[in-house]
């Protein structure tokens, strides 16, 4: 995984309160096992009409939000099911970074386990954001190193993030990948048992 240390992104506004994980990526969906593929299901049921048709009412579909890649949702995002797949769905599609003022926990830790940062921030402070992004196009500029959130018309936020997550995102480790770093000492171990 690559690691995240500044970020700068086009913000897509998905002002939804409780978005679950089968609204994410629905259950006909989950039939792999690994981390590819998974973008073009992403909102599914939102993004496209029975027929299959792009669902021209739904923003994602919309060309001002094609390049987006910071996500901005409503309060308790990712709830529902434990599914990975939630995070691998938003990340496929091209989303580096999520933005909402609480998420589920299980959400938020398949996010950080898989290199998607999330953020969470004050409602007021997502409200100012929905605001700015419903006028214009909306870009932000994160500083993980200092937990910030900026845009250029001053808008500036802190966030919080344990330590270890923060670590796993700026260098782009997983667990596996930690793991790893001590093979020599588990092979050493291994040789004496």
């Amino acid at each position: 995984m690559a690691g995240i240390q500044k970020y700068r992104g086009k913000v897509f506004p998905l002002n939804r309160e409780n978005v679950d994980t089968d609204q994410i990526i629905p259950k006909q969906f989950l039939k792999k096992i690994d981390r590819q593929g998974f973008g073009k299901y992403l909102f599914y049921h939102w993004r496209f009409n029975d027929d299959g048709s792009p669902n021209p009412d739904f923003p994602l579909n919309n060309q001002q939000y094609r390049d987006a890649t910071i996500l901005l949702g409503g309060a308790n995002f990712g709830c529902g099911s434990s599914r990975e797949h939630a995070p691998w769905s938003i990340m496929d599609y091209g989303f580096k970074v999520v933005i909402a003022p609480s998420f589920a926990d299980i959400f938020y830790n398949n996010c950080v386990k898989n290199g998607l940062l999330p953020i969470r921030l004050q409602q007021a402070e997502v409200d100012n954001l929905f605001e700015k992004a419903s006028q214009s196009d909306l870009e932000l500029f994160i500083n993980l190193e200092e937990q910030t959130v900026l845009d250029q018309a001053g808008f500036t936020a802190t966030f919080d993030i344990d330590p270890y997550w923060k670590q796993m995102l700026m260098n782009g480790w997983d667990e596996i990948s930690i793991t790893l770093a001590y093979e020599e000492h588990i092979r050493k171990y291994e040789l004496t048992r």
